[in-house]
């Protein structure tokens, strides 16, 4: 039970009753503050992981960019491959064509080396006319004479130069091929490797994202968890506002009460409301003096173990009602040491009346007050071995030290109250 509860389920007054409900269970402090570390812990972890994500996934949009780069460059070196082929074959279309112009021009010439073989390779062409049979003959040999004459170094040059042709063709054909080949397979494999990084990448990526995923749901379950005491917490206290609330009213009302009996009582001065050795109910008083609270005579004033005890306790429970034994002024109120809280109040007939240990006080020093009226509560404050009224009476007027006993000095006064 904590000192709040406690201090609720003592607040008892005479006449009233707090209505008795069920306290709503309240967290410790130690579990909201473990529940609060385990999610700044789950909200620190998740942090750091998502940082892990956002560095992974950067990581693999670059090497996607990579793969891609290199797949375009593959694509490229793909088309340039077929383009040299391409080439190639034209280059090799055109060499045919070289081939078929020097085989055609060999053919021009082949019936003269024919017959310059057959007729001795000496044949010049005087002797080839004058070995004509006749006119026709030796027409149609000039004629081939000019001919070969004309076209020979030509056919020849051009066979030259369609041989050279053929080999420059060839030899760029086979480099270009080639070389493309090879920009073909260096390709390949920086897609291969590029791909083989992209797979690595995405599945480094989805490692965090998982980690990151699971983290999630153990912040979620923390916060969860915080929300749970948090909210435990908050119905438990609006459960103390509640029975504080009723306490207040409960106090208020017995207060009214006892006023009322106090003024009653007052009216009927000379009435015996003493009860063995103590008193319960309405205080006794009579017009000018009052018994300052209701309760029994828990200890009396007198020399014990070397020291004296300057008064008398009214053991009563806490939020018990204090009234002012006799008309006067405030002379001091507020903290006093073994008191915790303390009331002086300096009466019309100069006698100081002490009360000692009080919940709360009602009135403030230099305020007049009269007998009867309500100026505190019954508290535990201070030196105190339970909640108890410590009343005090200086006749002096000094506020410390000259006391006497209380009970008499009541008695003598008009109120009937017996013990001690």
């Amino acid at each position: 039970m904590t000192g709040l509860t406690a201090v609720l389920a003592g607040t008892v007054l005479v006449g009233a009753a707090v209505p008795a409900v069920a306290a709503p269970r309240n967290p410790t402090d130690t579990e909201i503050a473990g529940a609060q570390s385990e999610q700044d812990a789950a909200a620190a972890e998740v942090g750091r992981i998502a940082a892990l994500v956002a560095g992974a996934e950067a990581e693999l949009e670059r090497v996607g960019v990579q793969a891609e780069a290199a797949g375009t460059a593959y694509l490229a070196a793909e088309e340039a491959l077929l383009a040299a082929q391409e080439a190639a074959e034209r280059t090799a279309a055109e060499l045919q064509a070289a081939a078929d112009a020097v085989a055609a021009s060999l053919a021009r010439i082949a019936t003269f080396s024919r017959d310059s073989y057959m007729n001795g390779s000496n044949l010049s062409e005087s002797a080839a006319l004058l070995d004509s049979d006749g006119p026709g003959e030796l027409i149609q040999r000039a004629a081939l004479l000019d001919y070969v004459a004309d076209n020979q170094i030509d056919v020849l040059g051009q066979l030259e130069v369609a041989r050279v042709h053929q080999a420059n063709a060839d030899s760029a054909a086979r480099k270009a091929r080639d070389e493309m080949a090879a920009a073909e397979e260096s390709a390949r494999e920086a897609k291969a490797a590029a791909d083989a990084q992209l797979a690595a990448q995405q599945s480094a990526y989805e490692q965090v994202a998982a980690q990151k995923a699971d983290l999630d749901q153990q912040l979620q379950a923390a916060q969860i968890h915080l929300l749970e005491l948090q909210g435990a917490r908050n119905a438990y206290q609006q459960w103390v506002a509640e029975q504080e609330a009723a306490a207040a009213a409960a106090r208020a009302e017995a207060e009214r009460a006892a006023r009322e009996a106090a003024e009653a009582a007052a009216a009927a001065a000379g009435r015996d409301n003493a009860a063995g050795g103590g008193t319960s109910g309405t205080p006794p008083s009579n017009a000018n003096y009052v018994f300052p609270t209701s309760g029994y005579i828990s200890s009396c004033y007198g020399w014990r173990w070397g020291a004296l005890h300057g008064g008398v306790d009214i053991a009563a429970p806490v939020g018990t009602p204090i009234y002012a034994v006799t008309s006067g002024i405030v002379a001091r109120n507020g903290f006093a040491n073994g008191f915790g809280l303390a009331l002086y109040i300096r009466g019309d007939d100069g006698a100081v009346t002490v009360y000692g240990h009080v919940n709360r006080e009602f009135v403030r020093a230099g305020q007049r007050v009269h007998a009867g009226q309500l100026i505190a509560e019954v508290g535990n404050r201070g030196n105190s071995t339970g909640p108890h009224l410590h009343f005090e009476v200086h006749p002096s007027g000094a506020l410390h030290g000259g006391q006497v006993n209380p009970m008499p000095w009541l008695r003598a006064r008009g109120v009937a109250v017996g013990g001690c």
